[in-house]
C-alpha cells in the first residue's frame, strides 16, 4: 500500500488544475436580479427552532456588521433600512444549478460544490481548457469579470486541487497557485479553510491551532482520535496527497463542436443554420477516428447566465451531417413557444454520446441499397418531430404465445431482440387485443368445429384445419401458476384408522391444462378465415377467437 506521503513524490496522481468560484451573496445578489424593486441593503431569513434567524446577507448588509444566524429582530434595531426576505432554499437550488450549467461554455466539466452550502460555490476542471482563453490568468479574469458585470460579488482560484482552489478563494485573494507555491499558501490559511464542521473547527481552535501548518505538524494518529478520519481526508485533498473528484452537472462529452459569436444571436433559423455547421465539423472528427454517435446535444449558452439543451437520438450510428442537422431541425418545430433566446446567445456547442465504432461505407456502382438505413433515418426524424413515444415498431418476443410473441417498442429502441418464429407455423394478420369467448358446435367431442357464434352473430364453417397444441409455458418468470390441489384425505368411519397424511412436494405441480391451448384455422361459407382455440383437455373446455387471416 503506498502512504499518501510518498504518492505526492512518485507523482502518482494526474496533474490537473481546477477553477474555484465563490459568490458569498449569490443569493441576494440573484434576487435583485430578479426583482429590480429590491435597493438597500437586503437580507434573507428562515425559522429555525421557533425563531427567525438570518439565513443570507448581501455586501452592503454584511458591512454594516450583519452576519449570518443573528435574530432577526436584533438585526432590524441595528440596521432600521433592512429589507427582508424569507429564503426558498429549494427554488435558490434549482436556479443555481441553471447558473451552473451555463458555465459550462468555459469547461464541459461544470460541478455544484455542497460541502458547506447547496449554493455559493462553483468548481470547474480546466485541465487542457485554458490555453482557449489565453492562459489561465486570462481566464479567471474573464470569469470574475462577466459575474461581477451581471452583479455578482465573486471571487476565485485556479490551483491544482480543488481543496486548495476553495480554500484560496474563500480566504485569499483571487489568484492562480502554482504547484511549487501550493504548500506556502495553503499553510498561512487558517484552519475554516479545509472545510470542516464547526465543532472540528473550533476544537482545533481550543488546541491553539489556527493555522493549517500547525495541523500538519502534528501527530496524524493523535488528530484522528480526536477530529476523526475525516480531517486528515480533507487536509490531504487540499495539498494533493489524496484525489478529489467531482461530480458534473452535465454529462461528460469528450467529443464537440463550438462556436463563439462577437455579437450574439436569437432566431432559431440562425441557430439552425450553426447547428449545421458544426455538425459538419463534428462529423469530419468522428470520420477521422472511425466513431459514430447515437445521442446528440445542442447547447445554447444566453447572455444572461442560462443555458437550453436540445438532445436528439439516432435508431443506428451515424455521422452524417445532413441527418443530425435534419434531426435538430425537426426537434425544433415540438419547441413552440418554448424557445426563449433572451438577451441573445453567445455560443453554441454540438456535442455527442453514445459513441461507438463505425466503418467506412463503400459507395460505389457495385453496392446495393436494401433501403434500411433510409428507413433508420425516417424513422429518427419522425420520433425528433412528433416524439419517442409517437413512433413505435414490433419486437420479436422469445415466447410461443401468440399475445406475447411480439411487442411494441419506440423505433429509437435497438436491443437485441428474440429471433422471428420457425417460417412453417401458420399465424393470422390480425390479433385480437384480447381472445373473445365464442360458442362453438362440433361434430364430435375432439372433432373440428362446425359453427360459432362471435358477438352474438352466428357462422357456419365449412373447413377447418388443425390442431396446433400450445402448452403454457412454465419456465417464466413471475408466470402466475396455477397448482394442482393434493389429494384430500378421506374422512375415517367410526373405528377406522385413519389414513396418513399424503405428502406434499416443496413444489406443487404444474397443471398442463391450464394453459394449453388447442388452435384451428376455420373458414365460412363467404371465404372469411378466423384463428380459434380450445383451452382446456378434459372436461369443461371453452373456446376463443383470437385472430383473422387475410
Amino acid at each position: 500500500m503506498v502512504s499518501p506521503h510518498s504518492m505526492q513524490h512518485t507523482g502518482l496522481l494526474p496533474k490537473r488544475r481546477f477553477l474555484v468560484l465563490f459568490l458569498p451573496s449569490w443569493a441576494t445578489d440573484c434576487l435583485k436580479r430578479r426583482d429590480h424593486e429590491l435597493k438597500g441593503p437586503l437580507a434573507l431569513y428562515e425559522r429555525i427552532k421557533g425563531g427567525l434567524r438570518l439565513a443570507a446577507l448581501d455586501a452592503e448588509a454584511a458591512r454594516m456588521g450583519l452576519r449570518v444566524g443573528q435574530n432577526l429582530a436584533d438585526a432590524r434595531a441595528m440596521l432600521p433600512g433592512l429589507t427582508v426576505r424569507e429564503i426558498d432554499r429549494p427554488l435558490l437550488e434549482a436556479i443555481f444549478a441553471d447558473f451552473a450549467d451555463w458555465h459550462s461554455n468555459a469547461s464541459p466539466l461544470v460541478a455544484v460544490m455542497q460541502d458547506v452550502t447547496a449554493f455559493g460555490d462553483l468548481v470547474l476542471d480546466i485541465t487542457g481548457v485554458a490555453h482557449l482563453f489565453g492562459g489561465e490568468r486570462p481566464m479567471l479574469r474573464l470569469l470574475l469579470s462577466r459575474l461581477r458585470d451581471l452583479g455578482y460579488t465573486v471571487a476565485g482560484a485556479i490551483a491544482p486541487t480543488i481543496g486548495a482552489a476553495w480554500a484560496v478563494s474563500h480566504f485569499a485573494r483571487s489568484q492562480v497557485v502554482e504547484a511549487d507555491a501550493l504548500e506556502a499558501i495553503l499553510d498561512a490559511l487558517p484552519v475554516n479553510a479545509l472545510r470542516l464542521s464547526d465543532s472540528q473547527s473550533s476544537g482545533l481552535i481550543h488546541m491553539g491551532l489556527r493555522s493549517i501548518g500547525q495541523i500538519r505538524g502534528r501527530d496524524r494518529k493523535a488528530l484522528q482520535a480526536r477530529f476523526g478520519v475525516s480531517l486528515l481526508e480533507r487536509l490531504d485533498q487540499a495539498y494533493g496527497l489524496l484525489e478529489e473528484r467531482m461530480t458534473p452537472r452535465l454529462p461528460l462529452a469528450e467529443r464537440y463542436a463550438e462556436r463563439r459569436f462577437a455579437d450574439p444571436i436569437g432566431l432559431m433559423d440562425d441557430v439552425l443554420m450553426c447547428a449545421q455547421d458544426l455538425a459538419v465539423q463534428l462529423g469530419l472528427r468522428l470520420e477521422t477516428e472511425g466513431l459514430g454517435g447515437q445521442t446528440f446535444h445542442l447547447f445554447l449558452y444566453r447572455v444572461d447566465h442560462k443555458v437550453m439543451a436540445l438532445s436528439v437520438n439516432s435508431a443506428r450510428l451515424t455521422r452524417d451531417p445532413h441527418h443530425i442537422a435534419k434531426l435538430f431541425s425537426n426537434r425544433s418545430e415540438r419547441l413552440e413557444g418554448e424557445y426563449d433566446p433572451g438577451f441573445g446567445i453567445d455560443m453554441i456547442r454540438l456535442a455527442v454520446s453514445s459513441i461507438g465504432v463505425l466503418d467506412a461505407a463503400q459507395m460505389g456502382a457495385f453496392n446495393t441499397e436494401d433501403g434500411i438505413e433510409d428507413l433508420d433515418q425516417l424513422q429518427d426524424r419522425m420520433s425528433s418531430r412528433l416524439g419517442t413515444l409517437a413512433v413505435l415498431r414490433t419486437q420479436f418476443v422469445a415466447s410461443h404465445i401468440p399475445e406475447r410473441a411480439v411487442r411494441l417498442v419506440p423505433a429509437l429502441v435497438h436491443e437485441p431482440a428474440a429471433p422471428p418464429p420457425v417460417a412453417e407455423l401458420t399465424r393470422p394478420l390480425r390479433l385480437l387485443p384480447v381472445p373473445e369467448p365464442i360458442a362453438i358446435n362440433a361434430e364430435v367431442p375432439d372433432g373440428l368445429p362446425a359453427s360459432m357464434i362471435w358477438r352474438r352473430v352466428a357462422y357456419r364453417l365449412l373447413k377447418a384445419s388443425g390442431p396446433e397444441r400450445l402448452g403454457a409455458e412454465w419456465w417464466r418468470t413471475g408466470q402466475r401458476l396455477q397448482l394442482v390441489p393434493p389429494p384430500v384425505p378421506k374422512k375415517p368411519e367410526p373405528g377406522e384408522k385413519p389414513e396418513p397424511p399424503p405428502h406434499i412436494p416443496d413444489l406443487a405441480l404444474f397443471d398442463p391444462e391450464a394453459m394449453t391451448r388447442d388452435y384451428y384455422m376455420a373458414e365460412d361459407g363467404e371465404g372469411r378465415r378466423f384463428w380459434i382455440y380450445r383451452q382446456g383437455l378434459e372436461g369443461e373446455t371453452r373456446w376463443y377467437l383470437h385472430g383473422f387471416f387475410a
